[in-house]
């Protein structure tokens, strides 16, 4: 006979898994019948994608980052570089394209010096994360000089720009078609299922062959290029470079990951939670604006949020050991 026990524990996990839908479901439900007028109309749910767009593609990487049982603090500094970057190059005459390869792979060796820091030298992640927090920001400031960069317009300004009825920017098809890049590489690859196990259980992991220091280098390095590619979205957005940009945004990507199901102690994640989480930042802030709320109380609302989502890793972490 099957364990009574066990319904309940079981109704627990499903509704924690469903709970990041749940909860989208719940606050634009509050938004709407507070000012379904402004707030329900496509122009602005356009407006919502558009704010997620950054966040999104960003935590994509950091996903993958928190799964395999790390930290990323730095995802916001190397933001800021790489708009920097972007703006230096094509300031000094390079197309659109190579300006923001060249923004990625600038974040993306970022990452990679993360993971080898950590593996090599066998740091801890919050460590080394949160001393190139400083150290890309202050390098960000001192490529650019210390004030913005604004170049000539090109293509890359419209990548997050708003369009008719009905349209979304490419900005937010670029994060959906990546997540979906993303989502089959951890459901279906030996990548993926490598990245699961580290998390998981590292010692294991390392017992069954999975080459643990491996995973890890190439977890950061994508960590860094999905903040790359942030931060080609961030300078359209903005339309130059700026050092000071998306300071505490790691606060705000780390939260979306977790709200969408990911758990702090690695081992557990998903894109669509992800995806889900990062809506719910948006959905949030942007109902705040709408109820004409000031700036530090939307703030306090987005830091009960993070903790929030620290609970919510707590409960599903006691849930899975029952």
């Amino acid at each position: 006979m099957p364990d009574a026990s066990a319904a309940p524990s079981l109704a627990r996990r499903s509704l924690l898994s469903f709970g990041p839908f749940l909860g989208l479901l719940a606050v634009g439900a509050l938004f709407t019948a507070l000012r379904g007028s402004t707030f329900a109309t496509w122009d602005n749910f356009a407006i919502i994608f558009q704010q997620t767009a950054v966040i999104g593609i960003a935590a994509l990487g950091m996903t993958l980052v928190i799964v395999s049982g790390g930290i990323d603090l730095s995802v916001g500094s190397i933001i800021a570089l790489g708009t920097v970057v972007i703006a230096r190059l094509l300031n000094a005459g390079w197309g659109p394209l190579a300006a923001a390869l060249g923004g990625v792979a600038a974040a993306t060796a970022c990452g990679a010096l993360s993971g080898v820091l950590i593996t090599r030298l066998r740091l801890l992640p919050f460590v080394v994360t949160l001393g190139l927090m400083g150290a890309l920001r202050g390098a960000a400031k001192g490529l650019a000089n210390e004030q913005p960069i604004y170049p000539d317009e090109t293509w890359l300004n419209k990548l997050m720009l708003l369009g008719g009825r009905g349209t979304l920017p490419g900005g937010v098809w670029l994060m959906l078609g990546f997540a979906a890049l993303v989502a089959l590489a951890l459901r279906y690859t030996r990548f993926g299922r490598h990245v699961f196990a580290v998390g998981s259980n590292e010692l294991t992991a390392r017992l069954c062959g999975v080459p643990v220091e491996r995973v890890k280098v190439l977890v950061y390095a994508l960590g860094g290029l999905f903040a790359g590619l942030g931060a080609v979205l961030q300078f359209a957005y903005l339309t130059g470079g700026d050092p000071t940009t998306a300071v505490g945004l790691e606060l705000n990507i780390i939260a979306a990951v977790v709200i969408g199901g990911a758990s702090l102690s690695g081992g557990q994640g998903t894109i669509v939670g992800t995806l889900i989480g990062a809506l719910i930042m948006s959905v949030v802030a942007n109902g705040c604006t709408k109820l004409g709320l000031s700036n530090w109380v939307q703030e306090i609302v987005t830091g009960g949020i993070i903790i929030v989502a620290v609970l919510l890793d707590y409960w599903r972490r006691r849930t899975s050991e029952e």
